[in-house]
């Protein structure tokens, strides 16, 4: 079986300066990926580089990425548009980036359904976005379907509006999901709550899943892949048993022995 994403060899660039540096991974159909790493070490601009997401003044200097034997680079901006999306899309650690808080959750998803915004949804459509929108939630786990549809972001809890953009992502069912920080801002219940929608993701649609975060226990208890990521480099990548059991960079290390010294205050 060949890989969903194969990426080799990657530098990103910011104002010709390096900050992420020959980066190679691979991702299998439906495996979980967990890329760990402090503040500042380059995993998402890693992740936004492979959805093409980067801000301005940076940019892929090196490499390739290929997704599903296609060579992004090779796709004009109106294919990789189409693709984004419908098999790549992105979960953002701050749901408000994603969400208008003076729109209903229910006009924001007719908005991402149809036709990504260019057209309005008709009532048809809108029908059957809203029932698609409920089998959704239900499926993940989500409660109260009729009264989130109804509600404005700000009427929400942050869980539960990071939650309802898990949901959104996932209507189109992509082959790929990249999850930034999805629970760094969350209590400890809540984190729970959506590494479950994840892993409920990954057992419904055979998605694959790259999650980043600065928790490597959150590496541990979903992922089946660790990518170890320190000052711009990979410096550990393996399966998740190999990464955290048998460490080989004193990087990883640190960060086990921190959480160790964490889980025994």
């Amino acid at each position: 079986m060949n890989p969903l994403l194969d990426v080799r060899h990657l530098d990103i660039s910011y104002k010709e300066k390096c900050v992420v540096s020959g980066i190679s991974l691979q991702l299998m159909p439906g495996e979980i990926l967990g890329i760990v790493g402090e503040s500042g070490s380059g995993k998402s601009t890693l992740i936004r580089g492979i959805m093409g997401l980067l801000g301005a003044g940076a940019s892929i200097t090196k490499g390739d990425i290929y997704f599903r034997d296609q060579k992004l680079s090779d796709l004009d901006q109106r294919q990789r548009r189409k693709l984004m999306g419908s098999q790549m899309t992105m979960v953002f650690q701050n749901p408000q980036a994603s969400l208008v808080p003076i729109r209903t959750v229910e006009s924001q998803i007719n908005e991402a359904l149809s036709q990504r915004g260019r057209n309005s949804a008709d009532v048809l459509n809108r029908a059957k976005f809203r029932r698609k929108a409920l089998e959704t939630f239900e499926k993940i786990g989500l409660k109260g379907g009729d009264q989130i549809l109804k509600s404005y972001p700000f009427q929400l809890s942050g869980g539960m509006n990071q939650r309802v953009c898990i949901a959104i992502a996932m209507m189109q069912k992509p082959k790929l999901l990249f999850a930034d920080e999805p629970t760094s801002a969350l209590d400890v219940t809540v984190q729970s709550q959506v590494l479950n929608e994840l892993l409920k993701i990954r057992d419904l649609y055979g998605t694959a899943i790259v999650i980043v975060t600065h928790n490597i226990g959150i590496v541990e208890r979903i992922a089946d892949k660790a990518a170890v990521m320190h000052q711009g480099k990979l410096v550990e990548y393996g399966t998740k048993d190999e990464v955290i059991r048998y460490p080989k960079d004193d990087y990883t290390k640190k960060l086990l022995s921190a959480v160790l010294h964490l889980e025994r205050e």
